[in-house]
């Protein structure tokens, strides 16, 4: 289902979208957002200047990606690339979306060994518009590299800085990675226990 007729909000920048939210910007170039029922979260369309990825807690909201819906659930990860463009619908009588976000623009990735190999997660591509469904320990994994990186913007920026948050970056989308093989793999078997 196309967007009605609805404004699309430009959020170029980490620091545009957290306005929009009312988040705070602790860094120009990559940020981590808890949304939960104290954010204001309408029904919008946002074009994304830079990736994302989500933890979600909670559905209460529909999602529109690329030219589908995304097929999510709660106790997901759903991401998106720079360039595209995003339609959240919420759902009238569902919870308050519940979610932690992992934000970083491509200006951060510059002439580093991650930005050389980032077309290399899929799972931000408009053609992947499904969703990771993860397990309990699956979900504790990747909140414990969101924290870790949340932890260091909270730290005042030094040399160390930039390469500790894209480290965790990394493995965090490496992780991702195993875990949409894995979906993969378990859908594969099932479908074929089906047939056989």
């Amino acid at each position: 289902r196309k967007i009605p007729d609805m404004e699309i909000y430009e959020a170029d920048t980490i620091e545009k979208y957290n306005r929009y939210f009312g988040f705070e910007t602790r860094h120009p170039l990559v940020g981590i957002v808890h949304f939960d029922d104290t954010v204001e979260q309408p029904t919008h369309c946002m074009h994304f200047g830079f990736y994302s990825l989500f933890l979600k807690k909670t559905t209460g909201c529909k999602i529109n990606y690329g030219k589908t819906s995304y097929d999510f659930d709660d106790e997901t990860v759903v991401s998106f690339a720079p360039g595209q463009t995003v339609g959240i619908h919420r759902l009238e009588d569902g919870p308050a979306p519940e979610a932690v976000g992992l934000l970083f623009h491509p200006d951060f990735l510059l002439r580093t060994p991650l930005g050389q190999k980032i077309k290399q997660y899929t799972f931000f591509s408009y053609a992947s518009n499904e969703a990771l469904h993860l397990s309990t320990e699956e979900r504790l994994i990747l909140q414990d590299y969101m924290d870790k990186i949340a932890r260091e913007l909270q730290h005042p920026i030094d040399k160390f800085s930039k390469s500790l948050i894209i480290s965790n970056i990394e493995v965090m989308l490496n992780y991702c990675m195993r875990f949409y093989e894995r979906q993969y793999v378990t859908r594969e078997e099932l479908n074929h226990n089906v047939i056989g």
